[in-house]
């Protein structure tokens, strides 16, 4: 057993259809930031107790959170009002948004060069909808938008090399933006599965973790695009994490409700852990090595240990 399961939170009820989405952990306060998106709003837990705290509102259609250790700021996709916000844990009530392209979804930061991406889902029958929106931080405005050849998923950035590294839905590639050269692609690797979606980089062996609709992960070396491996998972994936410590990679499937817990170094399967239908996204405390996730049927988050082997 990898996970155990110690306890639920229970969270707000929903006020609309959408449940939740991506969660980010500020590692220095202890705090777990969750899009609620059913009800346009950031819910706030203490990683420490493990209780729900508060909810950060007026956020439409929210579909993610990041949080920045190092400059003490959380930022959301706000993916029903086309912006971005920007904030401080301890200023939560003064949320700067910054409007960028359609449908902000996925997040990125690099904390060197202040630059905040969002992956815009854009829409299918607006032509050239598809962005990557290059947003300075410092000065809370756009300074690139990137032309993408589709629906944009999941992102994720590596510090050491200073790449952004993105799903593409459709045509299935992971596409690169150097943060030093921040207004073009600077590269673009093709998957041989349908659908990249959720994604995480371990950077001590330059290898991605891209998980896929076509219900495989694929290992990818991030500085070739050369996939190393291809493992099946147990349905449709979307929110995907990597514990460093532990050498554990997480993979939600909200379909039918479990997550796929694999060991970094031999890619084998570990365990599927039930959650429940329609869970298809989690957070994760890497400095308390606990698991998030987070039920629409139930409105509540289950937590879970993970537990070294």
């Amino acid at each position: 057993m990898a996970l155990k399961h110690i306890g639920y939170i229970d969270l707000p009820s929903h006020v609309a259809p959408g449940g939740f989405d991506h969660a980010a952990v500020h590692s220095g306060r202890g705090l777990l930031y969750v899009a609620h998106t059913g009800n346009d709003a950031i819910d706030v837990i203490d990683c420490a107790t493990n209780t729900y705290l508060r909810a950060i509102p007026d956020l439409t259609g929210v579909a993610g959170a990041l949080v920045s250790d190092a400059h003490d700021l959380v930022f959301t996709s706000n993916r029903g009002e086309d912006t971005v916000g920007i904030f401080s844990p301890s200023r939560e009530e003064a949320v700067a948004k910054v409007k960028v392209g359609t449908g902000p979804n996925g997040l990125a930061y690099s904390a060197d060069h202040r630059l905040l991406l969002a992956a815009n889902v854009g829409e299918a029958s607006r032509r050239g909808s598809f962005t990557l929106s290059v947003v300075d931080v410092g000065r809370r405005e756009v300074i690139a938008d990137i032309p993408v050849p589709g629906r944009t998923r999941w992102t994720v950035f590596d510090a050491e090399r200073g790449l952004f590294y993105v799903n593409i839905a459709d045509p299935p590639q992971i596409v690169v933006v150097d943060s030093a050269a921040p207004t073009r692609l600077a590269d673009a690797f093709a998957m041989p599965a349908q659908g990249p979606h959720g994604l995480d980089l371990d950077p001590t062996t330059c290898r991605l973790f891209c998980a896929c609709d076509g219900k495989v992960l694929l290992v990818v070396d991030s500085r070739s695009g050369a996939v190393q491996s291809e493992h099946a998972i147990s349905g449709v994936p979307d929110v995907v994490f990597h514990n460093a410590a532990f050498k554990h990679l997480y993979v939600t499937i909200g379909d039918p409700g479990v997550i796929d817990v694999f060991d970094t170094e031999t890619m084998r399967r570990l365990e599927s852990v039930p959650t429940e239908r329609g869970a298809h996204t989690i957070g994760f405390d890497a400095v308390r090595n606990t698991v998030y996730a987070f039920l629409p049927e139930t409105h509540r988050a289950a937590v879970y240990l993970d537990l070294p082997a």
